[in-house]
């Protein structure tokens, strides 16, 4: 079918045609960047405040300024994404124990719920500051805790939901 000539002729020519662009390649790259690779950029452009001046520090206001002016109405809307483990009912618990009444209450409240030795050792009681803490990262604030929830990372939700548990059972 090939013989030896014929096989030599197309290894050849496809490494003839493999050289032709490997050859464009370095012309292309030497025309447009002639000069040099590592040379000052072409144009810069001037971003206000990027240099000389300090970046402006953004003070944390304390939870409690925050939880003083939250919307129990706002956090209504946050339970929705709660009550998948948990329930506002006393002593009907989900995956999680129940939350009726778990502003200010003990950690281990309720002696039928199989709570994780981790939340014991991280606080005694629910206060509005501990449940802050613990809704912003859970795995952070109580390392081996059986809540895989990741957080609530905006402050304001947090109070709000805080405010809005505080109303049941309260």
């Amino acid at each position: 079918m090939f013989d030896t000539m014929t096989t030599t002729k197309i290894i050849g020519g496809l490494c003839s045609t493999f050289l032709v662009f490997l050859l464009g390649a370095w012309l292309a790259e030497e025309i447009y960047h002639s000069g040099g690779h590592y040379g000052e950029q072409a144009y810069v452009i001037e971003v206000e405040g990027a240099e000389g001046e300090e970046v402006e520090v953004v003070e944390e206001v304390p939870f409690s300024v925050v939880y003083a002016s939250a919307s129990a109405a706002d956090g209504e809307a946050l339970w929705r994404g709660c009550r998948s483990c948990h329930a506002l009912e006393s002593g009907q618990h989900g995956t999680g124990p129940a939350l009726y009444g778990v502003v200010n209450r003990p950690v281990q409240f309720y002696d039928d719920f199989n709570y994780s030795g981790a939340l014991a050792e991280a606080t005694d009681v629910w206060t509005p500051e501990e449940l802050n803490a613990f809704l912003e990262n859970p795995r952070g604030y109580a390392p081996g805790t059986a809540m895989s929830y990741n957080g609530m990372r905006a402050v304001e939700d947090r109070a709000n939901l805080i405010a809005y548990l505080a109303t049941i059972g309260g």
